[in-house]
């Protein structure tokens, strides 16, 4: 991670394919195509790679998640509870539709809390989505049995856990809905770009109206298509999904390149007994995106947050202090800091931010680091960031 670390003359041979034939949107234009549908053809290969019968490409992984909440039919005053640990997209995802984020705990598999999930029900909640934060997931299980026995949904947000599995079954395909990242530092890239997956038909056909402005998509009169209701732009266009098809190929091989450099560092950190590793729910692949460990406490990550960049080791994260990440640093959140009017609805209900305490997604986050795995290193360099690693910590905890 990330795929614009290798790309290739696939890549490039996609992308001039487009080039020649002129055309950039993924709609209309037929005659002028050559028969190129790179977004089409990316749809495709998601569906196979990802074992969902619907996928429909869209901007971006923020845009992801607000088209498959609204796809679901979730809007205003709708409560959706999400975790303490993730992009602050998630929260943004949520209130452009009018909904109202409800933060709750994490639990060592840095995911959802199922406990805390239960306790947040309440009447006005919609859907319980998942971040399947680092490459790694959340305990799906139980998190299923809550959205079934309150008939809620559950949606993933799968965008930075590609290639991970469940029971066999890929991150992003377990919930009703999935959503994926193909930014720029993911690990298949588009450069911009998004996708939602779903088995569900009603879904997928009002994702794929609503990412384009309502359009039904049917025949190939562009002027004369339909709009069964109001839409937004959220499409992406063929010279993104081009890279993206391209880095889908090669994902089998990202996935092995990653799981040997993780397993190198892992291996090496294993022998310090200080360093235990974020749980995997049994049956559950990650990734292998991020290698997630936790300290003792708060002061030996920092500390080791700050010998790795001393000496070097970079791409290792410190989520405590991180403004994107975590609950602690969202102010801008908490204090509602926008640029648009917000209705009392939603006002009143983010009023729990003011006094809401998260004693257990601190005592996690505090002590995690999360490190990027990168396709791009060698063995030898591997092997050399790992010994500087096992290094800073061992001085660490001798003190």
């Amino acid at each position: 991670m990330p795929g614009f670390e290798l790309f290739s003359d696939l890549e490039r041979n996609e992308v001039n394919d487009v080039l020649q034939s002129g055309v950039l949107m993924r709609y209309g234009f037929d005659g002028m195509r050559n028969g190129h549908w790179k977004a089409k053809e990316l749809e495709a290969a998601l569906e196979n790679t990802l074992q969902s019968k619907h996928v429909q490409l869209v901007s971006s992984g923020t845009a992801a998640v607000s088209v498959a909440l609204a796809a679901a039919g979730v809007g205003a005053g709708d409560e959706v509870i999400m975790p303490t640990f993730t992009f602050v997209a998630s929260f943004e995802a949520i209130m452009m539709l009018g909904a109202i984020p409800i933060l709750v705990d994490i639990d060592d598999t840095l995911g959802l809390n199922p406990e805390a999930v239960e306790q947040a029900i309440t009447p006005k909640t919609k859907a319980i989505m998942v971040v399947q934060m680092c490459g790694s997931m959340a305990n799906m299980e139980a998190l299923q049995a809550i959205s079934n026995k309150h008939n809620l949904l559950l949606v993933e947000d799968a965008c930075q856990a590609i290639g991970g599995t469940f029971k066999g079954k890929p991150l992003g395909s377990i919930g009703d809905l999935g959503c994926f990242s193909f930014d720029f530092v993911k690990t298949i890239t588009c450069g911009e770009g998004g996708a939602v997956i779903t088995n569900n038909k009603d879904y997928y056909l009002n994702a794929d109206h609503y990412s384009d402005h309502g359009h039904d998509h049917v025949g190939n009169d562009r002027g004369a298509e339909s709009h069964p209701f109001l839409g937004y732009n959220f499409r992406i266009s063929e010279l993104h999904a081009a890279v993206g098809l391209a880095q889908v190929k090669r994902l089998p091989e990202f996935l092995k390149i990653q799981k040997g450099n993780y397993s190198i560092l892992r291996e090496a950190l294993s022998v310090i007994p200080e360093v235990t590793f974020r749980t995997v729910p049994e049956g559950g692949e990650e990734s292998y995106a991020f290698l997630s460990f936790f300290l003792p406490n708060l002061d030996m990550a920092r500390q080791a947050s700050e010998a790795f960049k001393t000496n070097g080791v970079d791409g290792c994260f410190h989520y405590f202090d991180n403004n994107w990440h975590y609950i602690r640093k969202w102010d801008h959140l908490k204090n509602l800091k926008t640029l648009y009017p917000i209705s009392t609805e939603v006002k009143n209900g983010l009023a729990y931010l003011q006094t809401k305490t998260f004693e257990k997604s601190d005592d996690y986050i505090a002590r995690n680091i999360s490190c990027l795995i990168k396709l791009s290193w060698t063995e030898d360099e591997v092997k050399a960031r790992a010994s500087k690693m096992v290094e800073a910590i061992k001085q660490i905890v001798k003190g």
